[in-house]
């Protein structure tokens, strides 16, 4: 597979052959380095970002959830700090998490084996059909984006119906760490909850914890990292994220119009809040906008599990919560299925405005 790079100016590029050519390989990026590329190929050149970074200015949230169960004075601790942290950041890391570092280095082990086999065996997962439960695929917004980002992805759906050990590729965790996941993310929904002043349960009664899904994202060496992204910069389409990150960095959160680096931490997991969760706090928690960039180093390997049900045909309206609205407060937002909103954030794919601008009343 021969592409045009950076370097090569050409009059008669071909921009949907070139990215035709680069999906049908099957290969990802992974399989453009494996050729020797030593410049990025023209569809992935990203236009530069006018905005700052801001690593001196600020800190970035971590939060210790040793005794949130066992300790009433320390849980309020919590809770006011996940509370502070989903209204200012949107985001937040958290260290004594409950998931032993062990499993953390296997999930990252299991991911990298993934992405490193032979590209035959990874060729059967390859396809853009979101139906199926396994998914292996370069940018699922390959032909809506502006660029493509230097990027494969492993994506698995992992509850409410467990999935199938079969379909699981490679020698992997998945099944052990999703138990731990589905406890973490729940024991977060009710810290959340009581940020809001709400039942501890309630998050989790409104289903936002019934639906999870992985995604194993690789991100390869990159020859001319200045003139790509990891990933573009976004929000997630979600309720809530939990990332599992490798130590090479490059995760960026944007925070007063500053980008700030969230520093990988061993045994952390980082945090987020999703596009859903703002909508039906009615902007009380923020959806941020996030990036990750391209480096030289390299791979980077991150596992994001995202909390939604949008694989699942349901018609459950999520809309602002009720108990949080009054006349100084009404509805931002109309409702909608978590499927509608996943669907429209898709069509329009990464970068620009946020998908949430669609659904404000």
């Amino acid at each position: 597979m021969v592409l045009p790079c950076a370097g090569e100016v050409s009059d008669d590029y071909d921009r949907s052959s070139e990215l035709k050519a680069f999906d049908e390989s099957k290969a990802g990026v992974k399989g453009l380095i494996d050729s020797g590329v030593s410049m990025v190929p023209r569809f992935f050149i990203q236009p530069p970002d006018k905005l700052g970074t801001g690593n001196a200015r600020f800190k970035f949230p971590v939060i210790d959830l040793h005794g949130a169960d066992s300790d009433p004075v320390r849980r309020k601790e919590i809770v006011e700090a996940v509370g502070e942290a989903s209204e200012t950041w949107g985001f937040f890391t958290v260290v004594n998490n409950g998931i032993p570092e062990s499993m953390l280095e296997e999930m990252m082990d299991g991911a990298r084996r993934f992405h490193e086999q032979d590209t035959e065996v990874k060729k059967k997962f390859y396809t853009r059909d979101l139906t199926r439960e396994v998914i292996y695929n370069s940018n699922f917004d390959l032909y809506a984006s502006k660029a493509a980002n230097w990027r494969d992805t492993l994506y698995c759906l992992l509850a409410p119906h467990p999935l199938d050990p079969q379909q699981v590729p490679a020698t992997y965790i998945l099944m052990e760490y999703k138990v731990e996941i589905m406890r973490l993310g729940h024991k977060l929904f009710e810290l959340m909850s009581e940020a809001l002043g709400l039942n501890p349960n309630h998050l989790k009664d409104m289903d936002c914890g019934e639906g999870l899904l992985v995604l194993c994202h690789y991100y390869p060496a990159c020859p001319e990292p200045e003139l790509t992204m990891g990933t573009t910069k976004h929000s997630d389409n979600n309720f809530l994220s939990i990332l599992l990150q490798d130590q090479i960095g490059g995760l960026q959160v944007l925070h007063q119009d500053q980008w700030v680096d969230v520093p990988p931490m061993p045994g952390a997991l980082v945090i987020n809040i999703g596009d859903l969760m703002q909508l039906i706090t009615n902007d009380r928690f923020k959806s941020v906008q996030h990036r990750v960039l391209a480096n030289r180093l390299g791979p980077r390997v991150s596992a994001a599990c995202f909390f939604s049900t949008s694989h699942l045909p349901s018609s459950k309206i999520y809309e602002p919560i009720k108990e949080l609205l009054s006349e100084e407060n009404p509805p931002k937002y109309r409702g909608t299925t978590v499927r509608d909103y996943v669907m429209y954030y898709r069509s329009k794919g990464l970068g620009g405005t946020s998908a949430l601008t669609h659904f404000k009343l």
